[in-house]
């Protein structure tokens, strides 16, 4: 059973509050929900929506079928009523949105004791939201019927929590950003962690402000993180090639969002892959590591810590918008990789440097050797990436039909392949660099293999390509670029033609 409910109206109506009330009630209640948003670069007005689905089965991404519309403007019935199943009902009339949050709670037959202990947990405004949700609860009537819950324990938790919880665990001590979207939520959660976690957060001026400070912070051994998103990550690309020249360890977190440009600020996409990999001149050392659910955001984070600690490089953890900010239901705990800080007060250098005084050199030798001591350092992360999860693999591990992709692309395909019992594999890739010598030995046992991408150039394809010289036919790549995340149920449609080749 997969039930979804939208919820709609201005910004500044409150359909944020209403969704994730409702999802950590269901949560408690044992079942799992995952929700995603959709909004405006507005302040006020224009249309906002969430779309939680919940299930008594795991559940990773949404559906493009609506059982329940609340409406808290008529914009928003007027746009999605034809998403609405033919058994579908709306939630609508001129009401405050805790009116809504009765009214929903009554028709799901969940017990009034359960919202207002949320509202509790919520604080603002309690004596008028409680208020406002009897009224809702008594107006309304029980009209659905839900299935028993799972019970299993688990937690919710967005892409951006997990950044942050990830990167406090593997000791991070300064953040460094500049607000920019999708990248600010982890600057707002990290914000509030500083007290508790003895960490130091700091907004500056621009993004070539905030990375130079972190290289700084970093020199004199502080385990150091910057945050931002395509655009600022492009102002700060000529301070990662110091990091490279100067040995520095450097964390980035590159949250993408549409581009070129401005773009398209609040919503998703994948674009930004290449960049992650080919950022910065010169040739030296990287490691670009890319989360699937908020899960791994935790478990890549630290490991990027790890890497940079241990071979004194930037390491770039790269997700988008649609992870960062939709909810998941998860029961799994992450695994932390814990790490020790390397880095030594001493003379740095942005020059090519004699390795015994730290002074810019010109000598032909020196700078030979220094060259190669660095790209002798990406054949020994090759080899220590080895030790951890690189890819993971899911579906029907014999199957010829492989599906490959990266990223928040994940929900949606193990829902496809879940719900609709398809025959293949799916192979979700961690490492993006260095790239996972296996996934060769994979793509080569399959019969057909497609390409999931959130952009219009199948970036991971080009990098299939180059790593494995395995290239992956035009007509079984799946692409979106519109700036909205796959739906379960149009993407299983989607592969299922893939695979019986039409």
């Amino acid at each position: 059973m997969r039930f979804s409910i939208l919820f709609g109206g201005k910004a500044g109506q409150g359909p944020n509050i209403l969704t994730h009330i409702l999802g950590e009630a269901l949560v408690k209640q044992g079942y799992y929900v995952f929700y995603s948003r959709d909004y405006q670069s507005l302040i006020r007005g224009g249309h906002n929506f969430n779309v939680l689905t919940f299930s008594d089965k795991p559940v990773f991404s949404n559906d493009s079928g609506i059982d329940v519309i609340v409406a808290l403007d008529e914009n928003t019935e007027d746009i999605h009523k034809k998403n609405l199943k033919r058994e579908g009902i709306v939630l609508n009339g001129k009401h405050e949105n805790m009116y809504f949050a009765g009214l929903l709670f009554k028709s799901l037959g969940l017990d009034f004791r359960i919202l207002e202990d949320e509202l509790k947990i919520l604080k603002k405004r309690f004596d008028e939201n409680i208020k406002e949700a009897k009224k809702g609860y008594e107006d309304g009537k029980q009209n659905i019927n839900l299935p028993k819950a799972s019970g299993k324990k688990s937690y919710f938790i967005n892409g951006s929590q997990g950044i942050a919880e990830g990167a406090v665990k593997a000791g991070l001590d300064l953040y460094y950003a500049y607000p920019m979207t999708p990248a600010t939520p982890v600057l707002g959660e990290l914000a509030q962690k500083q007290e508790k976690d003895n960490i130091l957060v700091l907004e500056m001026e621009n993004e070539i402000s905030v990375i130079n400070a972190a290289i700084g912070s970093a020199m004199t051994g502080a385990k150091a993180m910057v945050g931002t998103s395509g655009g600022g990550f492009d102002l700060m690309t000529e301070a990662l090639s110091l990091t490279g020249m100067a040995e520095v360890p450097l964390v980035v977190y590159l949250a993408q969002r549409p581009g070129p440009a401005t773009g398209v600020p609040t919503y998703n996409a994948q674009g930004d892959l290449n960049i992650a990999r080919h950022s910065g001149h010169g040739e030296f050392p990287r490691v670009v590591l890319a989360p699937g659910d908020p899960k791994e955001a935790q478990e890549i984070i630290s490991q990027a810590f790890y890497f940079s600690q241990k071979f004194k490089i930037p390491a770039i953890a790269i997700s988008d918008k649609h992870l960062g900010e939709s909810f998941y239901t998860l029961a799994d705990k992450p695994i932390i990789t814990k790490s020790k800080k390397s880095t030594k007060f001493r003379r740095y250098n942005s020059y090519e440097k004699n390795p015994q005084t730290g002074s810019a050199t010109e000598d032909a030798e020196i700078i030979k050797a220094n060259v190669e001591k660095r790209i002798k350092k990406v054949l020994e992360i090759g080899k220590e990436a080895e030790k951890f999860t690189q890819y993971n693999v899911y579906g029907k591990k014999n199957s010829g039909n492989v599906i490959v992709s990266w990223g928040s692309t994940k929900g949606a395909i193990l829902d496809a392949i879940n719900e609709g019992n398809l025959d293949c594999k799916f192979l979700q890739v961690l490492y993006i660099e260095p790239f996972p010598k296996q996934i060769k030995k994979e793509l080569e046992k399959a019969g057909k293999i497609i390409l999931v991408e959130n952009n219009s150039t199948a970036q991971l394809s080009g990098l299939i390509a180059e790593k494995t010289g395995i290239f992956i036919d035009d007509r079984n790549k799946i692409l979106r670029y519109d700036g909205r995340p796959f739906l379960a149920d149009e993407l299983r449609k989607e592969i299922n033609k893939k695979i019986r080749g039409r």
